[in-house]
């Protein structure tokens, strides 16, 4: 009945106000299961699509649903208004609605972007888009759907698809899209493998049973239904379900097919409970093209084998099963339905495969990864990263000299050992750099449209060593990202590195196993005896076709070398995989400093004992601002004024560009290996940061001979000649050399930060151990 109590006033963060195409009380589905655990923790109103009435007034009801936690608003608007008129009469509503709730702000969340005109103008904590279905191709879907969309998209801080399928047509159209299928409360249905009591319209209703239920619209393929029913009246066909957009004339009438109307959700178990098979009869269109099925899940949770049409989730998803059968004919539909029958009297040889399936499905995971997602977005909404701190050159003084130590650099290195020395040994630190900037290579800035790029190009944090974790995590929160890399070759955009839906897509086969890579890769490779180069790790691993296609461009581009000339560990940096892990890193941790890299050493270098001297070379620095121990993290052939040469490094030129569009490409970095594409790979920020911005900018990267130098040249002679050095080095006791530049190797970003804490820690043995010694001296 309709309610005018207001809401409880008692909560002070701002309701949750849901806007739907769906009545509350109609059918049990996502947006139920959703907003009923969000009820749980905050307010929840459910805001329904307009009712007309024949009153000269708008005026909406309040409907109370006490064991949900949720009200429901219903509008009312005097019937025969335009359009105009009812959209401002519904943002005055909902303006009165929001004044009765006081608080905080709240969160917009949209299952229909019909309703957005009506919110678009409220000050939100977050806007949400749950695109659970492909309305626009709905029946009597609304002409100007697509435009309102595409403004909720331009709006949304984080959306949300009902499958994957809604995903992969939209992915490139919002920064922060998830796709999250269909659910399944699977302790709810699984009573129908317990045996319940037959509902009074069921129990006549002889065996076998194949049932639907569900929502009987132009979704359903009445033909196909039919076809069954003519050519097994032997069989019952029962469909459970109102009947929606489509005349009750249209429906196929014969003995064996029983319309037995809507049921609660409550009810749903006993039905499935007395089928003997479960059946998705849709058609093949343009309202079924995106959807993925709730009942798939809720069938098999019900322990019934399941008969779908190729809906193409289903057949992602669910195709393997043995307790999924699809059929893309009436003939074959006909087929998998006797299978299905015969795999009803068998149920220990193909549940535990749909167990193990539905163990990760269930509507509590689902809400607290979506819960997860909102939280972020709604912090994200509310901070603004703030200008650089330290963007300044000159000298930063935060206390009197002289110094105990100057580091030259402000990367990983130079910046870990500055903390650790200032903090854990109260020492006077000056840290130097060219720059004009903390963070080395790792610097992030806003660039001038706003959007958040790694100036140097693109840095994914990964590692196994919780050390590394644990001490970085004491100046930045972290952003869960798993780096994935597709490569460009001819038309196709194929994984890497390689696995078996590189092969598959690479030579359009159909490997379907681990085993089936395997063999593909052993019959491909071509062993060599002695491996020395990286050009012999590729060929002895997956042959001369894939080294040709993925390594040989590519290594030559951005080494300036065949990878005949190069030292064997830098292919080896990339597996092969014969599974489907698209991953590029498999490290226990993968994640992203969440304010990004800058604002993560601007913290570690916040320290009453450390000067910055940005924009200033090592080399400049004047004799009152040197010290008794120097931490160097630039090139050594430079620090010894390059007596013997200059040691080889590759750099990189880098092209930025801001784009008038959301997305770019399909994930933060593709490369491009062919050897004439100038560029070796171009990446997309927003992927990495988690940045929501209606523009976007990308990088390509063009790896260079000359410039600031960034990898040093894995080759037998570069190694020699760095030998070299490093003698010189060693018999420097006021010198410590750090970092890839410093010690001439490819370090990832975790492997510097080892290092540096490493060389803290004897540094400090060192240090106690000499001021133990001076006490010792001075008794």
């Amino acid at each position: 009945m309709p309610d005018a109590t207001p809401f409880p006033l008692n909560d002070v963060s701002g309701p949750l106000i849901c806007f739907s195409h769906l009545r509350w009380d109609f059918v049990l589905q996502r947006p139920q299961h959703l907003m009923g655990r969000f009820a749980k923790g905050r307010r929840v109103i459910y805001w329904e699509e307009v009712i007309p009435t024949d009153h000269d007034k708008p005026y909406y009801e309040i409907h109370v649903f006490e064991d949900d936690n949720v009200r429901a608003i219903r509008p009312r608007v005097p019937r025969g208004w335009s359009a105009q008129e009812t959209e401002k009469a519904l943002a005055a509503m909902l303006d009165d609605l929001l004044a009765l709730q006081g608080g905080g702000k709240p969160v917009l969340w949209f299952y229909t972007p019909m309703m957005w005109p009506v919110a678009r103008h409220v000050e939100a904590d977050a806007v949400v888009y749950d695109c659970m279905d492909e309305l626009s191709h709905f029946k009597f879907a609304p002409p100007e759907l697509r435009e309102r969309e595409a403004a909720l998209l331009g709006a949304a801080d984080v959306v949300f698809t009902g499958g994957w399928s809604i995903w992969e047509a939209k992915k490139l159209q919002h920064d922060n899209i998830h796709p999250f299928p269909s659910s399944v409360d699977a302790r709810h249905f699984a009573q129908a493998r317990q045996g319940m009591a037959e509902p009074a319209d069921l129990a006549g209703i002889p065996h076998p049973r194949l049932g639907f239920y569900g929502v009987i619209d132009e979704r359903i393929d009445l033909s196909l239904i039919d076809h069954l029913a003519a050519s097994r009246p032997d069989w019952h066909l029962v469909m459970v379900g109102p009947v929606v957009k489509i005349a009750e004339a249209d429906l196929p009438r014969r003995a064996n097919i029983h319309y037995l109307g809507g049921k609660s959700y409550a009810e749903l178990p006993a039905y499935l409970s007395g089928w003997d098979a479960a059946l998705m009869p849709f058609a093949i269109n343009e309202a079924t093209r995106f959807i993925s099925p709730t009942k798939t899940p809720e069938y098999l949770a019900g322990g019934r084998p399941v008969v779908s049409t190729p809906i193409r989730d289903v057949v992602r998803h669910y195709g393997d099963l043995e307790g999924v059968r699809i059929a893309d004919t009436p003939e074959a539909f006909l087929a998998a339905c006797e299978a299905a029958l015969a795999l009803a009297g068998t149920p220990e040889a193909w549940r535990p495969a749909v167990d193990a399936m539905l163990a990760d499905l269930s509507w509590d995971t689902t809400f607290k990864r979506m819960d997860r997602h909102l939280a972020e977005a709604v912090q994200m909404r509310r901070s603004r990263r703030a200008p650089d701190r330290f963007a300044a050159p000159g000298i930063r003084r935060g206390g009197s000299r002289p110094y105990d130590v100057v580091i030259a650099g402000a990367g990983f290195a130079g910046s870990i050992m500055a903390e650790r020395l200032a903090e854990g040994s109260n020492k006077r630190v000056l840290v130097v750099d060219k720059r004009p900037h903390v963070a080395g290579n790792a610097y992030d800035l806003h660039d001038k449209a706003g959007v958040l790029i790694h100036q140097y190009g693109p840095h994914i944090f990964h590692t196994n060593s919780e050390q590394v974790v644990d001490y970085l995590s004491r100046f930045t929160a972290w952003r869960p990202y798993e780096h994935r890399v597709l490569a460009k070759v001819g038309e196709k955009l194929l994984p890497m590195p390689i696995n078996r839906t590189t092969l598959n897509g690479l030579y359009n086969l159909n490997l379907q196993s681990d085993e089936d890579a395997a063999a593909f890769l052993a019959a491909q490779a071509e062993p060599v005896e002695d491996i020395r180069t990286s050009r012999d790790v590729v060929v002895n691993a997956v042959g001369r076709h894939l080294y040709e296609t993925f390594f040989q461009g590519y290594t030559r581009k951005q080494w300036g070398l065949d990878p005949s000339e190069l030292d064997k560990s830098v292919t080896s940096r990339v597996p092969t995989r014969t599974s489907l892990d698209d991953r590029y890193f498999t490290d226990t941790f993968q994640a992203m400093p969440k304010e990004g890299f800058t604002r993560m050493f601007e913290r570690m270098l916040d320290h009453p004992n450390i000067d910055l001297a940005l924009g200033t070379d090592f080399h400049d620095l004047k004799a009152g601002d040197l010290a008794p121990l120097t931490i160097y993290t630039g090139p050594i052939d430079a620090f010894f004024g390059h007596r013997f040469g200059p040691l080889p490094y590759r750099s990189l030129q880098f092209r930025h560009e801001t784009l008038d569009q959301r997305r770019f490409q399909e994930v933060a970095v593709v490369n491009y290996p062919a050897q004439e594409v100038p560029f070796t790979r171009v990446t997309e920020y927003k992927y990495l940061t988690g940045q929501v911005h209606d523009r976007t900018s990308i990088t390509y990267e063009y790896p260079s001979a000359v410039g600031d130098p960034y990898y040093p040249i894995p080759r037998p002679e570069n190694a020699a000649l760095f030998k070299r050095y490093e003698a010189l080095a060693l018999q420097r006791d006021d010198v410590i050399f750090l970092g890839r530049l410093g010690t001439y190797r490819y370090y990832n970003m975790d492997q510097v930060v080892g290092q540096a804490l490493a060389t803290y820690r004897r540094l400090a043995e060192r240090m106690a151990a000499r001021t133990a010694a001076s006490s010792t001296a001075a008794e």
